[in-house]
């Protein structure tokens, strides 16, 4: 089965989040599952950087909206797995992913529109047929469009699947009118069936619309985007598609997140010997940001995006009693101004006791996840979270809110807050404090934590079901 993989980011070659991390990781998963696995990605300046000795395989001209725009793919091996790039300078050679000094670039309809568009022409260039095209998030969701208006009476696309993963409901793409038309996409497509959304285009929507399957990461998050709350306007749409639309986790790294084998950490270790590795980690930590040297003061961390959907507001709110207490905090990341204001000014009320680093550096992340007793993530909504993952694998026991894949993996080990907002996350950080006073027993519960299997293995296997599904509807159309 050969299996065409479209995302707008993928490790190591670009990132912004989690389906960075996904992308990358997916296309080996589902080689060693026994499909011929390609990822299309844009070449962005990092990813030119990044990649190997990439070779040039064919120059396109794609059609958009009347005009038509030269760029050239090139590729290399990973793995088991092929890479593709799309090289078109005039759209992807920038400073940033999406946008650059906290704008968005005025022309992502056009960007990702041609992307979508060029994924199909190089397939049929390079004579890549797919089996199943599997797109992600709304960057990629018009070749679902594409694929069943503009290339629908192509021969070669007669016998494609089309897979789309939602990674976040939040980011929908939503565009002007004219984005259709610029697109090149028949006017049929705007009508509140198909891509209008509000008198505009929305881009994710196409995905929503066209897809034979949907998925998205966890089963929680897919059961939360039929509501109101989570679903962003289009849960009337998801839940007449709910017979479609499939919740698959996403998978940890293993080879990549390892604390037995991570040079990055001033002692790896195993489950056996976790006691001591942590406690280098946190000596280490201390020391680096200026926290009190106490062994016995219980660590808490976040590695983490300072957004609102991340809850680092109520994280403040809520820590200030256990640091009193004799706990320590350390945040690590970046974002939103205004919070990045409030967590240094949280940590300047609590010198030796709290830490904030917000230049990100991954080095730095690896040695909070292993010095980090407890991880602290208390999101407003998370589809499906890599952070509680890794945190697990390196033995530092979560506290989060009951949401999205938080509640589908935190559960076993870690600790619950029964409602988002400071009171109930205070609470499940209370309970976490009392559990940690009890060190035999915390130790147990750590070593619970590394031996969970958070692994591709299961998630890649449904996927490879999923698209055998998606195959077999299509050729019952035919």
């Amino acid at each position: 089965m050969r299996v065409v993989l479209a995302a707008s980011e993928a490790v190591p070659f670009s990132k912004t989040g989690g389906l960075a991390d996904v992308a990358g990781a997916l296309p080996g998963v589902l080689s060693a599952a026994g499909a011929q696995a390609v990822l299309f990605t844009p070449l962005y300046p990092a990813a030119r950087a990044a990649a190997p000795a990439l070779r040039r395989l064919a120059e396109l001209s794609v059609p958009m909206g009347g005009a038509a725009v030269r760029c050239a793919v090139l590729g290399c091996a990973r793995g088991e797995s092929e890479l593709r790039f799309i090289d078109a300078p005039a759209f992807f050679d920038r400073p940033g992913l999406y946008g650059a000094g906290g704008a968005d670039y005025p022309d992502n309809a056009e960007r990702f529109a041609f992307f979508s568009r060029a994924v199909l022409e190089a397939c049929r260039a390079l004579r890549l047929r797919p089996d199943v095209l599997h797109l992600h998030d709304w960057q990629t969701a018009l070749a679902a469009a594409y694929l069943k208006t503009v290339f629908k009476d192509e021969p070669f696309f007669a016998k494609t699947a089309c897979l789309f993963t939602i990674h976040n409901m939040a980011y929908q793409g939503v565009f002007p009118r004219a984005a259709l038309a610029a697109a090149g996409l028949p006017p049929s497509e705007f009508s509140p069936a198909k891509l209008e959304f509000w008198g505009k285009v929305s881009y994710l929507k196409a995905g929503l619309v066209h897809a034979d399957l949907i998925t998205t990461v966890s089963e929680t998050y897919a059961k939360e985007i039929q509501t109101p709350e989570f679903g962003g306007g289009l849960e009337g749409l998801l839940r007449a598609r709910s017979a479609d639309l499939v919740g698959v986790r996403n998978g940890l790294d293993l080879a990549t997140w390892d604390p037995e084998r991570d040079q990055d950490l001033p002692a790896p270790y195993g489950a056996a010997d976790a006691p001591a590795g942590k406690a280098a980690a946190k000596a280490a930590v201390q020391k680096e940001l200026g926290l009190e040297a106490r062994a016995d003061a219980m660590l808490i961390g976040s590695v983490t995006r300072f957004d609102p959907q991340k809850g680092l507001d109520i994280a403040l709110a809520a820590a200030g009693s256990l640091l009193g207490a004799g706990a320590q905090y350390v945040l690590h990341g970046s974002g939103d101004p205004a919070l990045e204001r409030a967590a240094a000014d949280f940590a300047r009320r609590h010198p030796g006791r709290c830490a904030v680093s917000r230049s990100f550096d991954d080095r730095l992340a690896r040695r909070i996840y292993a010095a980090s007793d407890v991880f602290l993530m208390p999101s407003r909504f998370e589809p499906c979270g890599l952070g509680q993952l890794i945190a697990m694998r390196y033995g530092s026991v979560p506290v989060a809110t009951r949401t999205g894949g938080l509640a589908d993996t935190v559960t076993k080990h870690g600790f619950m807050a029964a409602r988002p907002d400071a009171d109930g996350v205070r609470a499940a950080l209370a309970e976490a404090g009392a559990a940690y006073a009890d060190r035999s027993g915390w130790a147990e519960r750590v070593r619970l934590c590394m031996a969970a299997d958070w692994g591709w293995g299961p998630s890649g296997r449904r996927y490879m079901e999923l698209y055998s599904t998606a195959r077999a509807r299509v050729a019952r159309r035919r």
